[in-house]
């Protein structure tokens, strides 16, 4: 497939286009973008794992042939991702590492994350492949557009591209040959899913936003005040034993009292 026919096929969302420049940011650092390669090898390897167990469970043998061909390109994918990376590791300096990663900037192919191979059946199964490699299939056309500083990581991303979009088509086409009459709503209702799972991973790291910004503030805020009250209160304190009154209350004449 052309790079052209790439390009009117498989288009990035209106929101990652419209975050170019930071897209383009991200994958300039190598050491991120090792990392990052790492990561997304990952992600496919674990997803053709899924997809090798959705092979076994599926009674359709179509869709057994076809869920085979996607584990083993899942797989293909992942050594390209980690030979890459290894390549660019291998280049770099000692002590050259980042520690901002960007992920929710480039998440790559996320949604085989959240993969449950026995939630639902083919049809549920069909149509969230679909939509993951609907959204992987145009993230990774952007990355390719934006790493034309490296050729060879543009050429990786250009041959999983490939392979993505065949993997939306056919998701596609079979979910619409076993549910005729549903496959509208199964997609309906897998949007609705990746939609909650959006916003559960906004939420998290909102929340985790906020602890961390709460946690400086009683360090730098709320601590200094109970130091200084701590060294008031330890210079009224006399030095050494002292002395407490029989009659008081609070003294003990024995263990037990």
């Amino acid at each position: 497939m052309t790079r052209r026919a790439l390009a009117q096929r498989v288009r990035a969302s209106p929101l990652d286009r419209s975050l170019r420049p930071l897209h383009r940011w991200v994958w300039r650092e190598e050491a991120r973008r090792a990392r990052k390669l790492l990561a997304f090898a990952a992600t496919e390897a674990d997803g053709g794992r899924d997809l090798a167990r959705a092979a076994e469970m599926t009674p359709d043998a179509l869709l057994r042939r076809l869920y085979l061909r996607h584990a083993m390109d899942e797989q293909r994918h992942a050594e390209l991702f980690a030979r890459r990376a290894r390549d660019i590791l291998a280049g770099l300096p000692g002590g050259a590492a980042s520690g901002f990663e960007g992920r929710w900037l480039a998440p790559g192919e996320r949604g085989l994350d959240d993969l449950v191979v026995e939630s639902g059946g083919d049809e549920a199964l069909l149509a969230f492949l679909h939509l993951s490699e609907k959204a992987a299939a145009g993230r990774f056309a952007l990355y390719r557009e934006v790493l034309d500083h490296d050729l060879a990581t543009r050429e990786v991303f250009g041959q999983v591209l490939r392979d993505e979009t065949f993997h939306m088509n056919y998701t596609r086409s079979q979910l619409v040959r076993v549910a005729p009459e549903r496959h509208r709503a199964r997609l309906w209702r897998a949007r609705a899913s990746r939609l909650w799972k959006s916003y559960l991973r906004i939420a998290v790291g909102l929340a985790s936003l906020i602890g961390r910004v709460m946690l400086i503030l009683q360090y730098f805020l709320v601590l200094p005040v109970f130091a200084v009250l701590a060294r008031r209160a330890a210079r009224r304190e006399k030095p050494g034993w002292v002395a407490v009154k029989a009659k008081d209350p609070d003294s003990l004449r024995s263990t037990y009292e």
